[in-house]
């Protein structure tokens, strides 16, 4: 218990004065330390406040360039496209009129093989390989060809067609998705340390795996361009093309034309001419015709003429047989009755020869009539098949250019 109530020990005056001193070089240290401190925590945060806001005008700087360079590749990007698009409607111009020339070629195909069915229709003689079927023939095949072409040329401007839409649809991407980059990029250029919105992300702090390099990029955009470029190029060489093919086959078309009408013209006139002919020959004909009929009946008429004489001569040669006796004399009179009967017998045999003679002139006479009016309706025949049916028809053939 008397332990319990003992005072505590004391310190000696030197103790005393060593631990305030000791206190006081702690005191002094901590200060210091926590002076320094603060110090380098102005230093550091003046410094941070300078590297944030270096860095931030930098990125700020970035994004501008950036948005520079969308929006250079994106005015290169409305350029070609409207380039292209221009191109293209213009090139559907140039369909119309492919699709237009190729419906012209249909009627003068279908009327030049209306003529060579019809020239079928000719009879006879007159059912000849002439001028005009040869060039109707060429005329039916250059038609061919040229649709044939026609066909092909569309063929090839819907496939450019096809292409330079191709080739708008990836610029059109391209430019779609440049703008949204733009929208994005103005959008973080806009931002601010006081813009409402701004939060805190969490993982954004890294590379998308399906990010693209600077250099990618520019090919990206420069490829479309290029492409859209080929085939801008390509549309209007096509273009040209076309030009000279419509204008090749108009004129082809056209000179054919003309050179079957020309055939035609010259076909009608030379078979004219031999119906005229013919018409003449058949006039010659009839009037020998009517010559000769008259010529069979004189010689009829000479041989019946003849039969009086002849019966008178042999009547007498008959009744001179009946002198008698001595009386029946081989006289002057007997012989020269004798010669009277064989020379009008003779005569009347040389007639009726003639008449024979005349009568096959006269049948040969009317067949050949037969002949000439039937040539000359198969000539009717020809010139209503070549100038009323084919040329009327060839008169409603119109060659455009188009």
């Amino acid at each position: 218990m008397a332990k319990l109530l003992q005072a505590p020990p004391k310190f000696l005056p030197a103790e005393w004065h060593i631990a305030s001193k000791t206190q006081y070089a702690s005191a002094e240290s901590q200060r210091s330390r926590s002076e320094r401190l603060v110090a380098e925590s102005q230093r550091l945060v003046d410094e941070i406040e300078k590297t944030t806001q270096k860095t931030q005008s930098d990125v700020n700087k970035k994004i501008e360039q950036r948005l520079d360079e969308i929006k250079f590749w994106k005015q290169e990007l409305d350029d070609k496209l409207e380039q292209i698009v221009n191109e293209t409607e213009v090139l559907l111009t140039f369909k119309t009129r492919l699709e237009k020339a190729l419906e012209s070629c249909k009627e003068p195909l279908f009327i030049a093989q209306e003529c060579l069915l019809n020239r079928q229709r000719r009879v006879g003689i007159d059912l000849v390989h002439d001028e005009v079927e040869r060039e109707l023939i060429k005329e039916v095949e250059v038609l061919q060809g040229i649709m044939a072409l026609l066909e092909r040329t569309l063929e090839q401007t819907n496939e450019q067609i096809r292409l330079n839409r191709s080739a708008k649809y990836n610029l059109e991407m391209d430019l779609k998705d440049k703008f949204t980059a733009l929208t994005i990029d103005n959008y973080c250029s806009n931002l601010t340390n006081n813009t409402p919105d701004i939060r805190y992300a969490r993982n954004v702090v890294k590379v998308e795996g399906n990010s693209v390099s600077p250099e990618d990029w520019v090919d990206f955009s420069n490829v479309n361009i290029e492409k859209a470029d080929k085939q801008r190029n390509n549309s209007l060489a096509l273009r040209a093309l076309i030009d000279r093919i419509l204008s090749q086959t108009a004129s082809d078309m056209r000179k054919q034309c003309e050179t079957v009408n020309i055939a035609f013209k010259n076909r009608v006139k030379e078979t004219k001419d031999a119906k005229n002919k013919l018409e003449i020959h058949l006039a010659k004909v009839m009037d020998e015709i009517t010559s000769q009929e008259k010529n069979v009946a004189a010689l009829k008429k000479a041989i019946i003429d003849k039969e009086g004489p002849a019966k008178v001569a042999q009547t007498r040669l008959e009744t001179r047989t009946h002198r008698p006796n001595v009386e029946l004399c081989r006289d002057m009179v007997q012989y020269r009755l004798i010669s009277e009967v064989q020379e009008i017998t003779t005569n009347i045999q040389r007639l009726k020869d003639t008449l024979a003679q005349a009568e096959v002139e006269l049948k040969g006479l009317s067949r050949r009539q037969l002949s000439l009016e039937e040539e000359i309706q198969v000539k009717e025949n020809t010139l209503y098949i070549d100038e009323v049916l084919c040329m009327r028809m060839r008169e409603s053939i119109s060659i455009n250019d188009f």
